[in-house]
């Protein structure tokens, strides 16, 4: 998917249900140019200010849409953070989680999100991480509505002794849980990492490694 900006109507195909009019007037309010760009490998979304230009976020768009929402006000709030207070604040610092917080309020009270989710919101909506992948409860019900011909598997899911790949093509073998993170060992070199539970992998079948 190439970037490109999006007409906000557009949008509707990438939202969840009911989210289209409150996310077409934020975005109308602060004068958004937003695109939506293909997976990045790196990061979901981003929000750039340059002097003299509008505000520019990108989402990725083979988000699901509530992942997509979540990074839309992720980045939103880096934009209101930003016209409050300029350079003078830490990107993820306590006045960029209040503003996030007050965004995702917003659509909570609206009850514009399904049950299990709105839980994990509100356990993190007060400190939230500087990104989603560092919530692990959140990625677990995120992933629910993950188109599931697309889903991948995480490396908790993946049984003890058996291998899968990361995105980069590197080979691991699960290994034992070593208090929140799994040590898994790189079959090309023997070198072992920890792994986030989280993390998403692809299964790999013993023939794929012959």
């Amino acid at each position: 998917m190439p970037k490109k900006e999006v007409p906000l109507d557009f949008l509707t195909n990438f939202l969840p249900p009911g989210t289209h009019e409150l996310v077409h007037s934020l975005l109308l309010s602060y004068q958004v140019h937003l695109t939506i760009t293909r997976e990045r490998k790196t990061l979901l979304g981003d929000y750039k200010h340059r002097i003299g230009q509008p505000h520019q976020i990108s989402v990725n768009g083979n988000l699901n849409p509530y992942a997509f929402l979540l990074t839309l006000l992720h980045e939103l709030a880096h934009l209101v953070t930003f016209e409050k207070y300029g350079h003078r604040v830490q990107a993820h610092g306590k006045e960029w989680k209040i503003v996030y917080g007050q965004l995702l309020q917003s659509f909570l009270q609206k009850e514009l999100v399904p049950a299990d989710l709105r839980a994990e919101i509100e356990q993190m909506q007060h400190n939230p991480a500087a990104t989603s992948c560092a919530e692990d409860g959140l990625l677990r019900v995120l992933r629910r509505y993950d188109d599931p011909a697309k889903r991948t598997c995480f490396v908790e899911e993946v049984p003890a002794g058996y291998c899968f790949k990361i995105k980069d093509g590197r080979i691991f073998k699960r290994d034992s849980l070593l208090r929140k993170r799994y040590k898994c060992k790189e079959v090309s070199t023997g070198s072992f990492f920890l792994f986030s539970p989280v993390h998403e992998v692809e299964l790999v079948a013993v023939s794929d490694l012959s």
